[in-house]
């Protein structure tokens, strides 16, 4: 339990019957009249959804410990992700819903942070950008280099992406996480 006098931008808190919400901004106001309140946007842990909430200054909220852990990804298992823990090298199996997008970039040897509440895997979030190899990808025509447009292109994941025209077969490449966009060439 924790006070929301100590709200801090990351806590975690459990609310609304054990949902998982973590703390975005916070800001405590002290209105001329009447009592404190804490303004708050939190963000459910699981769907991503983000909410306003305000709480009355003083109030006692449950918090939750997350416990987050840079793993390597060994490999595939059937419908599962095997994860290993680099300090301790013990395995953890994580299944396909809490992977996510994540699925759409990981290869054996990334590393990701794997976070769990009370043993159950909440998420795996990856660096904001990863460096992959194109797997396959159409020639660009010629001519067409001077326009900026994008072409499809399959990476090592097998995850399809819009590349320039320029990209050829076979060359790394670094990618958004979140969105999925082209960053830019790896210069090897």
């Amino acid at each position: 339990m924790a006070s929301t006098n100590d709200l801090k931008n990351g806590l975690v808190l459990k609310l609304d019957g054990g949902q998982l919400w973590s703390v975005v901004e916070f800001q405590h106001v002290k209105p001329g009249k009447g009592p404190a309140f804490v303004r708050t946007k939190l963000k459910n842990v699981l769907s991503g959804k983000v909410v306003d909430k305000t709480f009355n200054a003083g109030v006692k909220v449950e918090t939750a410990t997350i416990d987050r852990r840079d793993m390597q990804f060994s490999y595939m298992d059937g419908e599962y992700f095997v994860f290993m823990d680099m300090n301790t090298y013990d395995q953890l199996m994580v299944d396909r819903k809490s992977v996510g997008d994540a699925a759409n970039f990981l290869i054996e040897g990334f590393t990701a942070s794997v976070a769990q509440h009370e043993g159950e895997v909440l998420y795996v979030e990856l660096p904001a950008a990863v460096e992959l190899v194109i797997e396959h990808t159409d020639p660009g025509v010629q001519g067409d280099r001077s326009t900026g447009g994008t072409k499809p292109a399959r990476l090592e994941t097998g995850y399809e992406i819009g590349v320039p025209l320029f990209i050829t077969t076979g060359e790394k490449i670094k990618v958004d996480t979140r969105t999925g966009d082209y960053l830019g060439r790896v210069n090897s």
